[in-house]
């Protein structure tokens, strides 16, 4: 049977999961923007940037680059979910092995099939947010094709504006999704602790939170995406023109 100590550990991982699901929605933390609202004002440059060129190949690379992304942690996700399956049916095996290890709180074979149920739940959870999020970034793509040409777009600046605004609120939100799928997926590694016992899954939990809080608020990748001004010793040279054959004209030939 569970003890009481299972369902504070619980109760510690649901209350940990939704408030720092709701730390993250706030603009700011210890005076610091975390990584994720300044990837936003990123995705916003980029859209707007797409306005001054006609040619969008780029633009599309990266559309196909977040779609793949998507994808990739989908099917990984699903891919999860079966083997908790599996591992149910492999139930009585797995739990002699956790019976002859140290520190193994042994709760009968009942309470460790609840434990895989819920980690399933976990990936089940991450599935249909990256699915959802790779139909969002398809929309986004279809969106994306609505924005006028660079003609169109100096001919009537307020529409183009508000085309690249429809794009940038459908790609925040599929992030968004995508964002909360990586962040279960990063938890049930804290979940699994609950394997050991309820005090290593209260830690491993905690741990995983600081790593989280860290990256969004004090990893170099935060620092490398916010505004900052160039190093004092760096200078940029002009690029020297080629040099012009006897007659003045181009040695290349015109190539």
């Amino acid at each position: 049977m569970m003890t009481t100590a299972d369902y504070i550990a619980l109760g510690f991982f649901a209350l940990i999961w939704f408030g720092y699901s709701r730390l993250l929605r706030g603009a700011n933390l210890f005076g610091r923007t975390s990584l994720t609202h300044a990837m936003i004002e990123r995705r916003r440059e980029w859209i707007y940037n797409s306005l001054r060129r006609d040619l969008k190949m780029i633009d599309t690379q990266i559309m196909a680059g977040l779609q793949n992304g998507t994808a990739f942690f989908a099917s990984t996700s699903i891919f999860a979910v079966g083997s908790c399956f599996a591992l149910l049916g492999a139930t009585e095996k797995v739990d002699a092995v956790f019976a002859d290890l140290p520190f193994v709180l042994h709760s009968g074979h009942a309470v460790f099939e609840m434990k895989v149920g819920g980690l399933a739940g976990l990936f089940g959870y991450a599935f249909f947010k990256f699915g959802w999020s790779y139909r969002l970034f398809n929309y986004c793509t279809i969106l994306f094709g609505a924005i006028p040409m660079m003609r169109d777009t100096e001919r009537d600046i307020i529409a183009a504006e508000r085309a690249a605004e429809r794009v940038i609120r459908m790609n925040i939100i599929a992030g968004g999704h995508f964002n909360e799928g990586l962040r279960a997926i990063f938890l049930s590694i804290g979940y699994l602790g609950w394997f050991i016992n309820p005090y290593v899954f209260m830690a491993t939990t905690t741990t995983v939170i600081v790593v989280l809080t860290r990256r969004q608020f004090f990893s170099e990748a935060r620092l490398a995406i916010m505004d900052a001004a160039p190093p004092s010793n760096l200078h940029l040279s002009p690029i020297p023109p080629s040099n012009p054959s006897a007659d003045g004209n181009d040695s290349s030939g015109g190539l």
